[in-house]
């Protein structure tokens, strides 16, 4: 995420050469692509952090700063 980042509320995924935008609510792309299984660990990752998400959005969009969220484990 960037601060005060343009809506929807989401997150930019870096895989590779590869890079997308997901927006958090649906867990849909809204820019760039990713390869299948890539899609399908961001997919399982925003699924168990995507309160997490919504919250360090809010406080991004206020410029205050977030903790990291942890990866898949």
């Amino acid at each position: 995420m960037y601060p005060r980042d343009h809506n929807p509320p989401h997150f930019h995924v870096i895989y590779g050469e590869f890079s997308a935008q997901v927006q958090i609510s649906s867990g849909a792309i809204i820019g760039g692509g990713l390869p299948s299984r890539a899609e399908r660990l961001v997919s399982e990752w925003l699924a168990v952090h995507r309160l997490d998400l919504f919250r360090a959005w809010v406080l991004m969009q206020e410029g205050k700063s977030t903790n990291e969220i942890a990866p898949l484990g």
